[in-house]
């Protein structure tokens, strides 16, 4: 197993991770085009770059010879990052390339000086929230967006 940054060259790669990853979750909780415009089953080259710009950082994992996951980080200010598209494609799943994305994520945010790192996930997701509270993230809060047909869990690990 390989982690590496990913760079502009990548962006084709990542978007099409992120779509295919997300596509049973979007399938479990009906979300589309319409209900739910940004969910990651949707992800576009057009995100991707755009999240680049902003600084936004990607890595890819590469696993039994083939790129099968990637996870973002924002440094969202001096206080906290924010990890964003964590994506393991289904057949690679409960291989642990989830915890090293994760992993990785908490090793970049910790160099950049970042004290918390923080996600939002589907709070009716109840098996990743069970999840990520093995790996140590507390849930920080839940909150309902009008844009979102779903309940989001804050979740917070402190670096």
């Amino acid at each position: 197993m390989k982690i590496r940054d990913a760079g502009g060259e990548d962006i084709p790669l990542l978007a099409g991770l992120i779509r295919e990853s997300f596509r049973d979750v979007a399938e479990r909780f009906g979300l589309t085009r319409e209900n739910c415009p940004t969910h990651p089953s949707l992800c576009s080259e057009a995100w991707i770059d755009a999240a680049m710009a902003k600084g936004i950082r990607y890595f890819i994992l590469e696993g039994e010879e083939r790129p099968c996951g990637c996870v973002a980080l924002e440094r969202a200010g001096d206080e906290v990052c924010y990890l964003e598209r964590l994506a393991v494609l289904p057949p690679y799943r409960r291989k642990g390339y989830g915890e090293a994305l994760v992993r990785k994520a908490m090793e970049e945010a910790r160099a950049a000086g970042a004290p918390r790192l923080e996600i939002g996930i589907i709070s009716q997701q109840r098996e990743l929230v069970d999840w990520y509270a093995r790996l140590g993230f507390g849930e920080k809060g839940r909150k309902n967006f009008e844009h979102l047909p779903f309940e989001v869990t804050f979740m917070s690990y402190g670096l």
